[in-house]
């Protein structure tokens, strides 16, 4: 085995065994951050807008495991390559050192919750061991450091032969015993398997995957309905409900609710110290967590959906949220809709890591039940969707209203531009009339019989008044029977009963709002405003 393919083995286990560390460290104590996640964190925010989103619909849902690859594998490869370093240039390489763990701490502490002495600890000691690995290594297969004292290699002056998978040590040597190829393979073989440990240790301590999922139930909310100016809402009627395999329920489960954010792990605020600002307006105003549910709450029924669902998907949900009228915060601040002016006309939701969406002022206004809220389907809301305080603004794309982990709204003029914004999707967010069909799925065979084609339609804020399924390829339409709609700004289940016949069937759906527009035939991917099209299904009936 070549020298420099050995020092680079040796560089890359090093890093892989401080990762590893640094993960386990994560998974014992939390306000450590998880320094591939935070290093990552910082590739998504730094990476020009335009090559973000075309990486984004290239990859979909591989985008996140692919650049923690990318990171990770090219972590590895600096290490092996300052290795290689180490051997001509140990100064040189000791810098490389430095320059990685300024790079972990300065991605770390952009984390909103990082501890500054255990974090700083953490990154220092996770690279101390990963060189400690490295020369033990590199001192094992006997490639010498100039300045070091390291045991003999196995290699044998030009022309000799050196015997494979022994160990070895001259006579009257004070360096130390080393390894042949297969007793370094071994070795480092080992010291990998360590680190992988570590590092997965530490995720399955934290709860975490490839991005954070939490598994803890969020807290029951208290009952709010005595506060003077609550209200809550009963139980959804049958009527909204139809009782047909394979519809998703009216009100998702918490746990199954769509998640899509940039945070690759989801920031844990302590709600004590946690403060909402409002800023931009006549009297700028900060509320804690108590003030905030002091005010009078409600429950609405809102359906959320992101701009980047394609047509028939799956990033689309339907919630009860607790919360407080965005519009009653507002005025507590003193803004009301004759005092918007044109250096107040969006409203900005900053996030506690920094993220930030904006839609017009007047929308919060308008009358709509916007929520600053604080609860999804009768508890506090789960950590991966926002706990404590969100953004929720019915008939608005999440990318330019629904802000997690909110700490800051600001009231500022038309010329800011939001995250995504920056990233050439489309200033205002309005969500497009949608219907999907569920209860069958593309390419199903089935049995000539009655079979009811239903699914979910949403225009939230418009409504639905019509649903209309075609089994022919959009040569013929014919009229659904609709359940009783729970809200304007939810989605509404639908079904036909089809009489199937034998044979090869494209069956499609489409909606019409309360508006009486209808949804476009017109397809078109969701960037930059949204997708556009009929969902089609492809079906054999035998």
């Amino acid at each position: 085995m070549k020298t420099r393919f050995r020092t680079f083995i040796a560089g890359a286990v090093g890093m892989l065994a401080a990762f590893g560390l640094a993960e386990l460290v994560h998974g014992l104590y939390q306000p450590v951050p998880s320094v591939l996640m935070a290093i990552a964190q910082r590739v998504i925010e730094f990476t020009p807008g335009g090559f973000a989103t075309r990486a984004i619909e290239i990859l979909g849902e591989a985008d996140i495991p692919i650049l923690l690859a990318v990171v990770t594998l090219g972590s590895l490869a600096i290490a092996g390559y300052l290795a290689d370093f180490s051997r001509r240039s140990p100064l040189f390489a000791l810098a490389g050192v430095g320059i990685l763990a300024a790079v972990a701490l300065a991605a770390a502490f952009a984390e909103p919750s990082a501890a500054l002495v255990p974090t700083v600890l953490t990154v220092i000691g996770a690279l101390s061991v990963g060189c400690a690995v490295a020369g033990l290594l590199m001192g094992a297969s006997g490639l010498r450091i100039p300045g070091a004292t390291q045991p003999a290699g196995p290699s044998a002056p030009e022309g000799e032969t050196v015997m494979e998978g022994v160990r070895s040590k001259e006579a009257h040597s004070k360096r130390g015993i080393s390894v042949g190829r297969r007793g370094f393979l071994l070795l480092s073989g080992g010291a990998a398997v360590a680190g992988l440990a570590a590092a997965g240790a530490g995720r399955l301590i934290s709860g975490e995957g490839l991005r954070e999922t939490v598994s803890t139930a969020p807290s029951a909310l208290p009952d709010l309905s005595a506060s003077a100016g609550s209200q809550t809402l009963p139980p959804p009627p049958a009527a909204a409900s139809i009782d047909v395999a394979g519809m998703p329920p009216l009100i998702t489960p918490a746990e199954d609710f769509y998640l899509i954010d940039t945070a690759l792990t989801a920031p844990r605020i302590d709600v004590n110290n946690w403060a909402l600002s409002v800023k931009g307006t006549d009297n700028p105003i900060e509320l804690s967590y108590n003030d905030l549910t002091s005010l009078p709450t409600r429950e609405s029924d809102v359906t959320l959906s992101c701009i980047s669902n394609e047509v028939g998907g799956g990033l689309v949900s339907n919630g009860r949220w607790t919360g407080v009228l965005l519009s009653d915060v507002l005025a507590e601040a003193g803004m009301s809709p004759e005092k918007i002016t044109s250096a107040t006309e969006q409203l900005v939701g900053r996030s506690v890591d920094g993220w930030t969406s904006g839609f017009k002022t007047e929308i919060a206004l308008d009358g709509r039940e916007a929520l600053v809220a604080f609860g999804l389907n009768g508890s506090e809301l789960p950590l991966d969707h926002g706990y404590p305080v969100r953004l929720v603004v019915p008939g608005l794309y999440g990318y330019v209203s629904a802000t997690k982990w909110l700490t800051e709204i600001e009231l500022t003029n038309w010329d800011f531009d939001a995250y995504w914004i920056q990233r050439s999707w489309s200033k205002e967010g309005p969500v497009l009339t949608q219907s999907r069909i569920d209860t069958v799925s593309d390419n199903d065979t089935l049995s000539a019989s009655t079979i009811p084609i239903g699914g979910v339609a949403w225009a939230p804020h418009r409504g639905i008044d019509r649903v209309e399924v075609s089994t022919d390829d959009g040569e013929t339409w014919n009229e659904a029977t609709l359940a009783a709609q729970l809200a304007a700004d939810t989605w509404r289940q639908y079904v036909y009963e089809w009489d199937a016949r034998p044979g090869e069937h494209t069956l499609k759906v489409r909606a019409t709002d309360g508006e009486g527009e209808t949804q476009t035939e017109e397809e078109a991917k969701p960037h930059p405003s949204g997708a556009t099209g009929y969902h089609t299904v492809e079906v054999t009936v035998e």
